[in-house]
């Protein structure tokens, strides 16, 4: 199934002039400014950029985690100033109770979602769907520590999934898994958000994982002050398959932009500022 343009026109999130400050000592720390973002139903929207560059700071602004200090964000045309179960988010841990199975770990999320208007045989049936979504039907009697990691965040998945979200926001979910683990769930992530057309936020330090699975990728500048430095619309048919994309000129020519953005031309601004910052040096040194 291809998904195309035509399946994808209305906004359903947006992020308007959004920037975030924090206080320290030395007056207000500007960790965001002037992110201006336009996601489609349905479009699955990779973040990516160097270490503190504010990826997971954006994330945690939609997620209502934190609140935006200047702009905002709006959802299906409400503003999002709280936390709310049409977005959940899977975080780098799966944060699952250890001392739950596999099925209630899921049957957990689905209660407080649907806040008693499911029959247990309902929610049993809702239960077992997502975990089958994500191939984690055989083991709904295990508890966390009886599986790998990679099947731990297949359940974390499966939780946020069984949420029925209009929007799933990722912080790295498959930063800390082995390189074929990692394969595998970028594989059947691709598969779910194809059956669900689901809105899909997604931070990734990934290059090859953000061209693999993304619409479009956000490339965030370095911080302070970071902002939206560029977007690469990833215009390669769906399904989409990495054995056959990796000979692909589009794909590495994606790649190669991604790459450009983060070794070159953020490298010059950070050699830029280091220039600027000595010269500062210099001349303080200088009237002393």
């Amino acid at each position: 199934m291809q998904k195309t343009n035509s399946g994808m026109q209305k906004t359903h999130l947006e992020l308007t002039q959004v920037g975030i400050s924090f206080p320290t000592e030395k007056g207000p720390f500007v960790a965001l400014q002037n992110v201006n973002l336009h996601i489609k139903k349905g479009e699955f929207v990779s973040l990516i950029g160097h270490s503190g560059c504010g990826k997971s700071t954006v994330l945690n602004i939609v997620a209502g985690l934190h609140q935006a200090t200047t702009g905002g964000v709006i959802l299906n045309h409400k503003e999002v100033t709280e936390p709310g179960p049409e977005r959940a988010v899977v975080f780098q841990n799966h944060s699952l109770l250890p001392w739950l199975t596999v099925y209630q770990n899921v049957e957990l999320a689905v209660k407080q979602q649907s806040d008693g208007k499911k029959t247990k045989a309902e929610i049993r049936d809702w239960v077992e769907h997502n975990l089958e979504l994500v191939h984690m039907s055989h083991a709904l009697d295990k508890r966390p520590n009886e599986i790998s990691g990679g099947m731990k965040q297949r359940v974390g998945i499966a939780r946020a999934l069984a949420m029925q979200p209009e929007v799933l926001l990722m912080d790295e979910p498959f930063g800390a898994l082995d390189a074929l683990t990692r394969a595998h769930l970028q594989d059947s992530l691709m598969e779910i958000q194809a059956q669900l057309n689901t809105t899909v936020m997604m931070i990734t330090h990934d290059v090859d994982e953000a061209v693999l699975l993304s619409d479009r990728i956000v490339m965030m500048t370095n911080g302070p002050a970071a902002t939206i430095g560029e977007i690469l619309t990833v215009d390669l048919p769906r399904p989409r398959h990495r054995l056959q994309l990796a000979d692909d000129p589009s794909y590495n020519h994606y790649r190669h932009q991604v790459l450009s953005f983060l070794y070159e031309k953020q490298r010059k601004v950070e050699d830029l500022g280091s220039k600027r910052e000595k010269k500062q040096q210099n001349k303080t040194q200088a009237s002393a």
